[in-house]
């Protein structure tokens, strides 16, 4: 079946929550099935932990037009014990400082790559 994630097995260090509260953090338009695509998740399965945000008052949205506009309520401090008194903006800060250090390291790796030997190199 086409546009199916991969699967996945084991643990990872970020939750399909907080990988689809930062798709809304870069995006806030963004809309369902492209969220599903970025954090590789079924579109039922952001159906759900959008709804499971907006019940946790972490996140509202409004409808425009035929879309949604997701507002993330920065202030809202996060659930475990161990994160007490970390807010979403500062976990959101944290990620987005991470994915742009992670862009930068893509594009030193693409400017230091050998490059394919072409008939101009010869000349």
């Amino acid at each position: 079946m086409p546009g199916v994630p991969e699967s996945h097995t084991g643990w990872t260090f970020l939750t399909n929550h907080s990988r689809v509260l930062a798709a809304i953090a870069e995006d806030p338009t963004i809309r369902i099935r492209d969220m599903a695509a970025r954090c590789r998740l079924t579109e039922r399965a952001v159906q759900k932990i959008v709804s499971d945000l907006e019940s946790a008052g972490y996140l509202t949205h409004t409808r425009q037009g035929r879309s949604n506009a997701y507002r993330i309520e920065d202030g809202t401090i996060l659930r475990h014990p161990a994160d007490e008194g970390l807010t979403v903006a500062r976990l959101l800060s944290l990620l987005a400082r991470h994915d742009a250090g992670r862009a930068e390291g893509q594009r030193e790796l693409q400017s230091t790559a050998p490059h394919a030997r072409s008939s101009e190199d010869d000349a």
